[in-house]
């Protein structure tokens, strides 16, 4: 009789019960409904990353230049403005715009059909840095700095 005794406590302790499955199943569940969207807004902060410091280098270039040539316009034919050659991003399209003589103002806008479809950046001659981040991050408009990530503020 007692080998019989054993064989049932060893048959009952060797595989999962459909409850303890069940926990493990929701344990899962909740930590994804907290983990994908922090990982959604962690790529797209890392997509925006892109148009900052795209917006900055070509900044850069302006201002060289408008030392070197006293003017933010192309020097005759030879002596071509940086805005005129924008480098061309994965997530975001540059333009410079309007561009005179003494003023310019850059812009980043995201690529439609991406993740950055609704975000424009853009940074003027006097350093002046606007941000827009359409429905993803609140519909934050005009503020007057690059938001970086979800709730931030100037």
């Amino acid at each position: 009789m007692q080998a019989k005794s054993d064989q049932a406590v060893a048959y009952r302790s060797s595989g999962f019960t459909l409850i303890e499955l069940m926990i493990v199943v929701a344990i899962v569940a909740i930590l994804s409904a907290i983990a994908i969207p922090n990982y959604t807004d962690f790529l797209l902060r890392g997509k925006i990353v892109e148009a900052t410091n795209s917006l900055s280098s070509v900044r850069a270039s302006m201002e060289q230049y408008y030392q070197d040539n006293r003017t933010y316009l192309n020097v005759g034919t030879t002596i071509i403005s940086p805005c005129n050659s924008l480098p061309t991003l994965k997530y975001f399209a540059l333009t410079c715009q309007p561009l005179t003589a003494t003023t310019y103002t850059i812009r980043a806008a995201g690529v439609a059909a991406t993740s950055t479809a609704n975000f424009s950046y853009s940074v003027t001659n006097a350093n002046v840095q606007s941000s827009s981040t359409g429905a993803v991050w609140g519909s934050t408009t005009g503020t007057t700095c690059w938001l970086m990530k979800k709730g931030a503020t100037c």
